[in-house]
This record gives structure tokens, sequence and C-alpha cells, in this order.
């Protein structure tokens, strides 16, 4: 124990006398663990906010949608003669089809159905471009929606009652009733009154890659009883806007089947597939399945793929790193030559020697890892706090995009596994060096100049 007691503060008083060159021998060990650490954090972070994105869908949910058949260009002219002369494009899921996946689907949790209604919201002076379904009560814990606290969603007795009301987004609530509590307010679909019952909390799928992933935004969604979509709106639904008129009929647009485990539901798609398929065998495709789990596993995959790469990138520098501790330590050997000559002629051994310049390198290597990791870890945190205000700053903030993120999360492992590997680096390159020290002959040392 004093042996080793004794080596060690020979080690530290060597490293203090030469301070500088120490802490600049560390800082390729110091950059080489803080870049593990902040692109591990980067490479964590985006694929926390993907898979966060994908559950908020719900992980154990297969979605059919409906969707227009792909025409040629000549069934296309042809559509657009016929839509002028009053002609409506049919397609999709319907009744029958749904009533089917029922059956098939007996120990499902939910099956639920939304139909397309309406064309545009109207309140006031304001209008939209209706983006209204009806639906039933199950949809908030099959699409993991929450309704504003002050408010509902829709209920069986409204179902039963065939009730004018509505829930709305919260980008709806935002834009109709912008001063005032949108509860118990009404506004129209069409020419038809609701009353808003519920707000539905904001969604963390609006605008950019969350729209894509169910093709639109959800905050902008507007849900009554569907029997009341059925009573009161036909199953045709016009679009027109500026260069284009619409005319669809479509009975379900949206049918959300919830399996009872995530162990079921790459099966329960296949086989949701085949029955729709089937059925729709004659014409062309006109409906999409969106699997919320298989995006989810691919996200998976994707960010281990990313981690292990920003890894390896990052890897590099603690390699230069340890490299650089090998050229400064083989350096220092040789200005020293006289005092490990010196040391082995008043009893010195070569194992002195050798844990000596080990204890040099490995005070070096644990240091610079500490100080990386705090780096690190500081980086990972200053940059998901700076990043979303560069928008927002003068001067350069019209460069950035104004919903501008970038996620971190610093994952512990990151921390161990950046610290032991600086550490094993520093050991491994000074290796050579102490060995170097100890082998050399203690008379040749001291005629050293």
């Amino acid at each position: 124990m004093t042996f080793l007691l004794e080596t060690m503060r020979l080690g530290l008083s060597n490293l203090r006398l030469h301070m500088l060159r120490s802490i600049l021998t560390a800082l390729g060990i110091i950059l080489g663990v803080a870049a593990v650490i902040i692109m591990v954090s980067l490479g964590e972070g985006t694929k926390r906010e993907a898979l966060e994105r994908i559950e908020r869908l719900g992980a154990r949910n297969v979605i059919l949608r409906s969707q227009k058949p792909a025409e040629s260009a000549d069934q296309s002219q042809q559509g657009k003669k016929q839509q002028s002369r009053g002609y409506v494009l049919k397609y999709g899921i319907t009744r029958d089809d749904f009533a089917v996946l029922a059956a098939n689907f007996p120990d499902a949790d939910a099956i639920v159905p939304l139909k397309e209604i309406g064309g545009h919201i109207v309140r006031g002076g304001r209008k939209l471009t209706s983006q209204a379904y009806g639906t039933t009560p199950e949809l908030p814990d099959v699409a993991n929606f929450k309704v504003s606290p002050g408010g509902r969603y829709l209920t069986v007795s409204d179902m039963n009652d065939k009730a004018m009301v509505a829930v709305i987004g919260s980008q709806i609530a935002k834009q109709f009733f912008p001063l005032e509590n949108p509860v118990g307010q009404t506004f129209r679909i069409d020419s038809e009154v609701f009353t808003v019952v519920g707000v539905l909390a904001p969604i963390g799928l609006a605008g950019g890659a969350g729209a894509a992933l169910v093709g639109r935004d959800l905050n902008l969604d507007v849900h009554i009883p569907i029997t009341t979509a059925r009573a009161v709106f036909d199953d045709t639904v016009a679009r027109f806007t500026t260069g284009s008129n619409q005319v669809s009929e479509v009975q379900i647009s949206e049918v959300y089947i919830s399996s009872p485990s995530r162990d079921r539901v790459i099966t329960d798609s296949k086989r949701a597939d085949r029955i729709i398929k089937s059925r729709h065998a004659a014409g062309p495709a006109d409906f999409s399945m969106f699997v919320p789990y298989e995006l989810l596993e691919t996200a998976r995959k994707q960010a281990l793929t990313f981690n292990i790469v920003f890894g390896a990138v990052a890897g590099i520098s603690l390699l230069v790193g340890g490299i650089g501790i090998m050229n400064i330590m083989l350096a220092t050997v040789t200005e020293r030559t006289r005092e490990i000559g010196i040391r082995r002629a008043i009893g010195a051994t070569r194992r002195h020697i050798l844990w000596q310049f080990l204890v040099e390198t490995g005070v070096l290597s644990a240091i610079g890892g500490l100080a990386g990791v705090a780096i690190g870890v500081g980086g990972s945190v200053l940059l998901g706090w700076a990043v979303p205000k560069l928008p927002h700053m003068p001067y350069v903030g019209s460069y950035f995009d104004a919903n501008l993120t970038l996620p971190t999360h610093v994952a512990l492992w990151s921390i161990f596994v950046a610290f032991a590997v600086a550490a094993a680096t520093g050991l491994i390159f000074g290796i050579y060096p102490a060995r170097k020290a100890a082998r050399q002959d203690p008379i040749v040392a001291l005629r050293h100049d």
C-alpha cells in the first residue's frame, strides 16, 4: 500500500510540474469523451422524439384509410368531364366492410370508425375547409386523445340522441374562439349548427413529419357522433378549392382496430389487409393501411444504427487522444532518462518505474474523462435549450425555421462507456512508454545528457 501511495504521489507531482503540457495532453481525451456523449445524446433525443410521436398514434393500432384510387392520364381527363356533369367518385371502405371487420376481430379492444363530413367549418366571418369526422366515444382511448379540462368527449347518450354536439381540435379553438371559452359556443359545419362540448388537448403531431404520419394536422379535427353524421350528412363530400372541384362518396374514411396486445399487431394488420383486399378485388386499390407499430420498430432500428455510427465517429476522437498521450509520454521518457537512472541506482525496480508512468497516464485519462463527461453533459443540455431560441434572436432569427428544435437526451450508458473507454485508451497507449522507461539500463540512463 505504501509503495502504491508513493508511486501515485510521484506521478501526480510530475504532472503538476508540467501543468500546461498535462492539460494539452489530456485535451484529446476530453474532446473525445465530450463528442461521444453529445453525439449519442443527439441520436437518443431524435429517437425518443420519433418514438413518442409514433406512440401517440397507438402502438397497438391498425389504421385503415379510404384512399382515392390512382388514375391514368386518360381516366383523369375523363373523370374531370364526368365530374363537371355531376359525376361522383365512389371509393373506399364501406359499412359492409366495417361489419365484416368487426365480425373477424371479436377480441379486439375496440374497432372505431371515422366518417368524413362537410365541406366547410364556419363561424362568423371565419371559414376553414372541413376536417370534421363522425366517430364514436371509444376514439380517445384508441388514438390517445385527451380532452382539455372544462370539457368532455362524445358520450353514448350523444350517440343515442344523435346530438348536434362537437369536440374540436386545439387549433380550431384558437382560430374560431380566440378570446372566449369554446365550450358551450356554436359553429357550423356547412349549414348545420353544432354546440362545442369539449376541446382536444394539443396533439404533438401538428405539421412537419407528424402530419405526414397521419396525413393531416389532428389539431384541426372536429369530431361529432357518427350517428349524427349519418342522419344529418349523406356520404357525399364536396371539396371546392381554387382550380379543383372534387365530389366523392365515401361511407367510412378511417377504421381504427385496437389489438389486445402488441404481439398481435402485425398478425392483425395482415388479416385486416387480406379481408379488405378480398372484398375490393374487383376494382382498383382504394384503401391504405397504416401500422404505427411497424414505424416504431423501424425507428428503433434506425436510432440504434445512428447511435453506432455517431459513437464510432466520436470514438475516433478518443483514439486520437490516446495516440496523443502515447506521443507525449514517449517524449517524457526521453526527457526523464537521467531521473529514471537515478531512481534505479538507489533501489527502484522496473515494476516501480512501470507503475509510476502508468499512474501518470491513468490520471491524465481519468481527469480528461471526467472533464469530458462534464463538457459533454453540459453541451447536450445547452444545445437542447439554446437551439429552439435561435429563431427568436435578433439579426440571425430570420435564417432559422420558427419550429426549429434539437432534441437531446443524455443516456447514462454513454457516460459510463465514454469514461471507461477513455480510461482504457489512456492506459493502453501508456503501456508502451511505461515499459520502455522500465527497461532502461540504469548505467546508460545515468550517462544520458
